[in-house]
């Protein structure tokens, strides 16, 4: 130091606490006593002992203190007090006289004065700095406003302290209040958060509690300080017994990481290009409400036509609306509406029939007697499309231009379910959500003669596209499932159809073909919805660059969209069923007098398991009888639970 040596019993600071020199410098280091533990009812105070480097502390006072128990005691009783730094009309001794101090030295209102040492400012209000009064004079002046420690000259062995400019400390003070203010403000709103008591105005409080429960971050503040468990389900609870929430929030898309909203990027208009002109009237049969018919079918006597909307025309592979198809993985579709894969407003310029000729990727399948797909080409092309709804279809399945379809449909099931294929019927709603006052409908699904007609021909054009693309080598979106394992004996009726789709094995999805067993199909692909299904769009490319002549996407790049796409159809899959099931429990909170009839369709395990059709829901409940398999019993709901996605169902 400047004019003295560091002796035995000077008053330094070691990591912001005090301490005393116990001996004289030995290898560049001098030892020092410090305190480790305040002493508290139960405990004495507790004391260490460290040999450190000059660089590493800094002398209060050269000493010699009496002790270091002297020192700390001096300081415990009689220093300022830190909590008490923005209370600028306290009586405290110590701060009085610092405070006069500043009087004197302060320059203006917004000047800062002159820097002054430790031993300066003290002689100014104490006449002298002792040993032993040194640290509880240092923690005063650093726990006031009027002075702040000046770090730079700290550390060159100095302590220096800076008075505040009165504007700097009238708005530290300000803050301060603000601040406090605040936290006081926020404990009245965790009282009332505790209470389910909110005002309209802490609304603002809860957005991190909506952030959880939405599934956008794993942490909330607001539930950790009310000591409430921070998990999305407990949140959307929380949000619901407040108020914040209606029981109609529906927060699994999002939770998924899914949009609401459809593709905003839109598509070009389908380019002028050389195209085969079909002569035959494909039908575009859908239900009532599509306003976006994708696939049209026909047949002239020799050939099976399937034509397909074509966006493959202008979606480029790894473009930005192909990237963006792949993120989303297929069309979202929940009771509140689509949440489109494809951008809404460019899908008219692609839908089938709703101008006088539509463009399409058509596939063309020859069929031997046994209905299997003997040869398929495939065409860009321009086709005459008329639309029809499946009721409208029914009504004309016998007549000249629609009983071959229905015809080669039903030779179509006969030869899949020869080479095995597993029907499974099981009941299926529709569920519907009013825009307006969010009242829920629940209707079971109808399958009209004419959707099953429809689906066996989207059957053989995914056959038929298959082996298209395995016959000219092209990396393709190949589908397959392995065998089920099925038992000896299956009941009857829908006990039977649940043992059989629990024997079913997951779809896979690669750039290898095989045998899809549960369709009874050799070699399969999808490709009849580009519109709202990635693979299909992808594959769609594929068929297209090679009718161009263009470079194909080769297999590693294709088997890796194929995963990244179907993660995304995956997620919007599983955030679907979340869904379904909320609006279900809507329905059942909506409606507290619904009852209905639960069928048994296994009564082997613990519990009998049961099918309720009208809801479409799956439940486990002890009957007041025993139960035989399809047998039925009528049922309410019980413990409707919204964020958990429960409800208990009891006999009647």
């Amino acid at each position: 130091m400047d004019d003295f040596v560091i002796k035995e019993k000077a008053v330094v600071l070691y990591k912001n606490e005090a301490a005393i020199v116990t001996g004289a410098c030995a290898n560049g280091k001098y030892p020092i006593k410090f305190r480790t533990q305040a002493a508290t009812a139960t405990k004495p105070a507790a004391y260490g002992t460290q040999n450190v480097r000059i660089k590493d502390f800094v002398v209060l006072h050269k000493g010699p203190a009496s002790s270091l128990e002297a020192v700390l005691d001096f300081a415990d009783k009689h220093a300022f007090p830190e909590k008490d730094m923005y209370n600028l009309d306290s009586d405290h001794e110590l701060f009085s006289q610092i405070k006069e101090c500043y009087e004197l030295l302060k320059s203006d209102e917004s000047t800062a004065s002159a820097p002054i040492s430790l031993d300066e400012l003290a002689s100014l209000f104490r006449g002298e700095l002792t040993p032993d009064e040194s640290w509880g004079v240092f923690l005063s002046l650093k726990n006031t406003l009027y002075f702040k420690l000046s770090l730079k000259d700290q550390l060159d062995g100095k302590i220096i302290f800076a008075p505040r400019p009165q504007n700097e400390i009238d708005e530290l003070v300000k803050k301060a209040n603000e601040k406090g203010m605040e936290a006081q403000i926020r404990e009245e709103f965790l009282a009332r958060l505790k209470q389910n008591k909110l005002l309209p105005e802490d609304s603002k409080f809860m957005v991190d509690v909506e952030s959880l429960a939405l599934g956008t971050t794993d942490k909330s503040r607001t539930m950790h300080d009310a000591h409430i468990k921070e998990t999305p389900e407990r949140a959307h609870k929380l949000l619901l017994d407040t108020g914040i929430w209606s029981i109609t929030r529906n927060p699994f898309p999002i939770r998924w990481g899914l949009s609401m909203k459809s593709a905003n990027e839109g598509l070009a208009s389908p380019p002028e290009e050389e195209r085969l002109s079909v002569d035959s009237v494909a039908w575009a049969i859908d239900n009532e409400w599509s306003n976006d018919p994708d696939d049209a079918v026909a047949f002239d006597g020799t050939y099976l036509w399937v034509h397909i909307a074509d966006p493959a025309s202008t979606v480029m592979p790894d473009s930005s609306i192909d990237k963006s198809a792949r993120a989303r993985g297929s069309t979202l579709y929940i009771p509140e509406g689509a949440a489109r894969m494809l951008c809404e407003e460019s899908l008219e310029d692609y839908a089938l029939g709703l101008t006088e000729e539509s463009k399409a990727l058509s596939f063309r399948i020859t069929l031997d007697e046994n209905c299997n797909v003997s040869e398929c080409s495939v065409f860009k092309t321009l086709v005459h499309v008329k639309r029809l709804t499946y009721q409208k279809a029914d009504e004309l399945k016998d007549t000249p231009e629609l009983k071959p379809l229905f015809d080669i449909a039903e030779r179509n099931v006969q030869r899949r379910n020869r080479a095995g294929a597993v029907q499974i019927q099981m009941p299926e709603v529709h569920i519907t959500v009013d825009p307006d006052t969010k009242k829920v409908s629940i209707v079971p699904e109808v399958h009209p003669k004419s959707s099953e007609m429809i689906r066996e021909m989207m059957l053989l054009a995914g056959e038929g596209a298959a082996k298209f693309a395995f016959k000219n080598n092209i990396p393709f979106p190949f589908i397959s499932q392995e065998a089920p394992t099925l038992p000896d004996s299956i009941p009857e009726g829908l006990a039977g159809q649940f043992r059989l789709r629990r024997c079913m094995h997951r779809r896979s999805v690669g750039v290898t073909p095989g045998m899809h067993c549960g369709l009874g199909l050799g070699m399969y692909s999808q490709v009849t919805s580009p519109l709202r299904r990635y693979s299909d769009l992808i594959a769609h490319e594929q068929l297209r660059a090679f009718l161009d002549g263009r470079n194909l996407i080769d297999k590693d790049t294709m088997l890796m969209r194929i995963s990244e796409g179907d993660a995304g159809s995956q997620a919007a899959h599983k955030a679907e069923r979340k869904t379904d099931m909320h609006w279900t429990l809507v329905y059942l909170l909506q409606n507290p007098e619904w009852q209905g009839e639960a069928i048994c369709v296994d009564n082997g395990g613990k519990m009998p398991q049961f099918v309720i059709p009208s809801l479409g829901q799956e439940t486990y409940f002890t009957p007041q009888k025993e139960i035989q398999l399809n047998e039925s019993v009528t049922v309410k709901a019980v413990n409707v639970n919204i964020p958990e996605q429960t409800v208990d169902f009891v006999p009647v």
